[in-house]
């Protein structure tokens, strides 16, 4: 498993400059991150791009406070989605709405079986840090693909939906809906070897 040192590298000088209130840092980094945090929180609120709006511009103005504590542990965009997460469920709450309930990646079976099958010894802290890192990796994946290949393996994956269902909720056809799973599909690896440099055969079979 390759991890991108070079980018957690950059990630960690960009957050050190927009902390140090660097605005041609800031600059970049708003025009870097808020699309794609918005594309990964619209896929969280049902195509509301307004709510998502709401969502990702209250993210990021927490993030720019929270900055210096970016220890660079993780992708940047991987810690910028988990406070993104915290904000949408403040959000819903303020507007009364309940959000839908999704199970975390690592529990979808396919992951969970990849996961246990690299950390067969969970009391080493190694394996257990390597499933981690795994897990995440799904997570970031996901949120680069494009909004309808997202979606659509969110809805099968994580929710459990039918073609059929899937082909509602996105409103195309069941044959269309079949199209844009296996394209997902294929997206999702092609996307997962790109970012990590090993092939993810374990997954969305």
């Amino acid at each position: 498993m390759t991890v991108d040192f070079s980018q957690i590298k950059a990630d960690r000088e960009l957050a050190r400059q927009v902390a140090a209130g660097d605005a041609k840092a800031f600059d970049a980094f708003f025009k870097e991150y808020f699309p794609r945090l918005f594309r990964f929180t619209l896929t969280r609120t049902n195509g509301d791009a307004d709510l998502a709006e709401e969502v990702v511009q209250q993210t990021m103005c927490k993030v720019v406070h929270k900055m210096g504590s970016f220890r660079g542990e993780a992708l940047l965009f991987t810690w910028l989605c988990q406070i993104c997460r915290n904000e949408l469920i403040t959000v819903f709450r303020r507007h009364g709405m309940r959000s839908e309930q999704s199970v975390p990646y690592e529990d979808v079976p396919e992951i969970r079986a990849a996961l246990e099958s690299i950390c067969a010894n969970p009391d080493n802290p190694e394996t257990q840090r390597t499933a981690d890192e795994l897990a995440k990796f799904v997570r970031v994946t996901l949120a680069h693909l494009p909004l309808n290949y997202a979606s659509a393996l969110e809805l099968k994956y994580i929710r459990g939906c039918s073609v059929d269902e899937i082909a509602e909720r996105l409103n195309i056809s069941t044959k269309a809906a079949e199209s844009v799973l296996s394209r997902a599909r294929a997206a999702f690896k092609e996307g997962f070897r790109s970012l990590w440099d090993f092939e993810p055969s374990f997954l969305f079979e």
